[in-house]
């Protein structure tokens, strides 16, 4: 299985389905909370977590998705390098979010968002480039390019985004609570997880019934409390009043009577 099989526009649509993630991560959480904390930080820790997802993806690609393809690693050499990836990505986070002068800004949370888009977005996009490739027919029935391989590409990459932007808001909110090394363990348990089961779905797709409820349990935490916990008091409290201000606004202009267009000559 080599990626010079994939043809270079399949590359291409692979990279573009995988930052499709970022868009609507971004688009969908971060945009709305514009304003309110340090949006030049989260943009730099997205680049952050592009440049460092890829080397990760690489190494996931490497020694875990070639050994399952090659039959050379066991269930436990498989546990035992997804939880060595988890917990140096896990560690990259800590170091990242628990820096001095971003904790000073209370901006782990929004930030570790922005950097789990990054990471995320390229883990996928590795994994998807492995999908379109024809050489993993002997034992996928899904592989290649096609409809299916499209739909499990748009799973994989929003799963994989989401994934790790929540898991990342949640070591930011503990961060901010002075609590690290026991979020740094569980992160990493569930990372790994998370890595393997995105690995398997391009083998059973049928996985993704598994993670897209746990993300759904997480996401309104995230953005009730892991999210909001990245703001100042007295911006949270105008970030909430101007949601319930949009409820208001949206709520008039659909009930509102609309009047009758008159012409008149003068």
């Amino acid at each position: 299985m080599a990626i010079e099989a994939v043809p270079l526009y399949q590359q291409q649509i692979a990279f573009a389905i995988g930052l499709l993630g970022i868009y609507v991560g971004w688009r969908g959480i971060i945009s709305k909370m514009t304003g309110f904390f340090d949006i030049a930080g989260a943009s730099k820790n997205l680049l952050y977590g592009i440049v460092v997802g890829m080397l990760f993806a690489v190494a996931i690609d490497n020694y875990i998705l070639f050994g399952i393809v090659n039959s050379t690693v066991n269930f436990y050499t498989l546990i035992s390098f997804a939880m060595l990836i988890s917990i140096s990505e896990s560690s990259f986070v800590l170091f990242i979010l628990g820096r001095p002068r971003v904790v000073a800004l209370r901006a782990s949370p929004p930030n570790g968002w922005a950097l789990g888009l990054g990471m995320g977005s390229m883990h996928s996009s590795v994994l998807i480039v492995r999908l379109f490739d024809d050489g993993l027919n002997s034992i996928s029935d899904y592989s290649g390019f096609s409809i299916v391989s499209i739909l499990i590409a748009l799973s994989v990459s929003f799963s994989s985004c989401f994934g790790h932007s929540l898991i990342n808001t949640w070591q930011g909110t503990n961060i901010l609570d002075n609590n690290r090394w026991r979020p740094l363990i569980l992160s990493s348990i569930i990372r790994a997880l998370l890595i393997i089961s995105l690995i398997l779905c391009l083998f059973l797709p049928i996985i993704m019934i598994a993670i897209v409820p746990i993300i759904g349990l997480a996401w309104t935490p995230a953005q009730r409390s892991w999210m909001p916990s990245g703001m100042t008091p007295s911006a949270k409290q105008a970030f909430r009043r101007t949601l319930r201000q949009s409820k208001k606004h949206k709520l008039a202009a659909n009930y509102r009577v609309k009047g009758n267009i008159i012409d008149s000559e003068e």
